[in-house]
């Protein structure tokens, strides 16, 4: 593993920025009156950190905002790795220094009301941040409503580890103490989702943890879709490193999770009820709050946009980027919410200046490993078509009948990628 080490900010450091933002934004500033433009963008995860780093890095006199109510972002990218006790979480974690250090505004606290029509966001502390353009990253929330008896209490006793931190730890924490012998049942929504690759990495690197340290168990898939992104790679890979460790129980086999009862632990499916020692129960999706909060999201839970400068369709001057948009062909990834959130950026700038936004050309890498030393890729580029972006020529994936060697290679890849983008984005 390559090392990653990160100064995360501080409580006290984080308390002082806000205080002094808020000092900031409610006086007249000769920065205000010099500004070329204020732009709000919230949500610090890889789209909206990168976002209002390409917006500063544009144009200096430029006032960018970001708010973000977490001092310490965790990464979910390389998080399956932390389950299946390969990596430290602190290796996940990243500050907002660099970020401030390079003239962007830090402000640590969580919105509690947009009004696009006023152009004003205010947050937790009754801060009202005007702004000519708003910029929305909120990533994904859950649609609990959706899988009855999956709530926000039952995730504590059968959790989801869909957003990296306590719950990783949580998952991690079941796998230690379940004997030998037991099951672990990985429950997978229908797409939309974040990362659609991700479960099928959880499962391949849960298999490598109870392969080492617990032989006699097994993990068991049980799917809302029949097939999935880069199967035969998986399924190969699970053939060739676990045997029959790791069942997977498709749509049309019945492995579809229509209900959850916490207090036995009990996954009800289509055809059948199962009671696993350790549920991961990875709940369908939806757009974050804060899109809701502004009106972008629509009746889907997702948020539909102009795939050319970001905007939603159903709040102006709102831009949403990342997972919680509707974006067609382009996957909901870290990889993905970086590129839109540096496109976003340059659309942004030309709105300003009054030019016409250029289409944009993104890419979007997706790296997945099964086990230590094995890896493999899919890579695509899109552009808009109509309302959405549809993938286009120059997309790549791993051959399935690869040698060890190009896996290793890949998987070598996979811990680059993550350290370029982390330090792209992050600093």
């Amino acid at each position: 593993m390559i090392p990653m080490t990160r100064r995360p900010m501080t409580r006290r450091n984080a308390v002082l920025g806000i205080t002094a933002a808020a000092a900031t934004l409610a006086r007249p500033s000769i920065l205000r009156a010099q500004s070329a433009g204020r732009i709000v963008v919230v949500g610090g995860g890889f789209g909206g950190a990168a976002c209002a780093r390409a917006l500063k890095g544009a144009q200096k006199n430029t006032q960018v905002i970001l708010i973000e109510p977490n001092a310490v972002y965790t990464s979910c990218p390389f998080s399956n790795a932390v389950i299946a006790g390969l990596r430290d979480i602190e290796a996940q974690q990243f500050g907002y220094d660099k970020i401030a250090a390079d003239g962007v505004t830090v402000i640590g606290q969580a919105v509690t009301t947009i009004d696009p029509e006023r152009r004003s966001v205010v947050t937790k502390d009754g801060v009202a941040l005007p702004y000519d353009r708003l910029v929305l990253s909120p990533g994904i929330d859950f649609h609990f409503e959706a899988l009855p008896g999956y709530d926000e209490a039952a995730s504590e006793k059968m959790p989801h580890a869909w957003k990296a931190g306590a719950q990783t730890l949580l998952l991690r924490r079941q796998l230690e103490a379940m004997a030998d012998g037991g099951t672990v049942a990985i429950a997978i929504p229908a797409n939309p989702s974040r990362c659609p690759p991700a479960p099928y990495e959880r499962a391949s690197l849960i298999a490598h943890y109870l392969k080492a340290n617990k032989p006699r168990s097994k993990v068991l898939v049980l799917d809302a879709k029949d097939s999935f992104s880069q199967q035969r790679l998986f399924e190969k890979a699970w053939k060739e490193l676990y045997g029959d460790m790791i069942e997977r129980i498709g749509l049309s086999q019945g492995g579809r999770v229509t209900s959850v009862d916490p207090s036995t632990k009990t996954i009800v499916t289509e055809f059948g009820n199962y009671t696993p020692d350790v549920a991961n129960v990875i709940p369908p999706q939806r757009a974050g709050h804060v899109a809701e909060l502004a009106g972008a999201a629509d009746a889907t839970g997702w948020c539909p946009i102009d795939p050319v400068t970001f905007e939603s369709k159903l709040a102006r001057n709102v831009h949403v980027i990342g997972d919680a948009c509707l974006g067609g062909g382009i996957p909901k990834s870290a990889s993905a919410a970086s590129t839109q959130g540096k496109a976003c950026a340059a659309a942004i700038e030309a709105l300003l200046a009054g030019r016409t936004p250029e289409p944009p050309r993104l890419t979007g890498v997706c790296y997945n490993t099964v086990a230590p030393g094995y890896g493999f890729s899919l890579a695509g580029n899109y552009q808009p078509r109509g309302d959405i972006f549809a993938e286009v020529e120059g997309g790549a994936t791993s051959p399935v009948d690869a040698p060890r060697e190009l896996r290793a290679r890949e998987a070598a890849e996979a811990e680059h990628w993550f350290q370029t983008i982390t330090t792209d984005t992050f600093g």
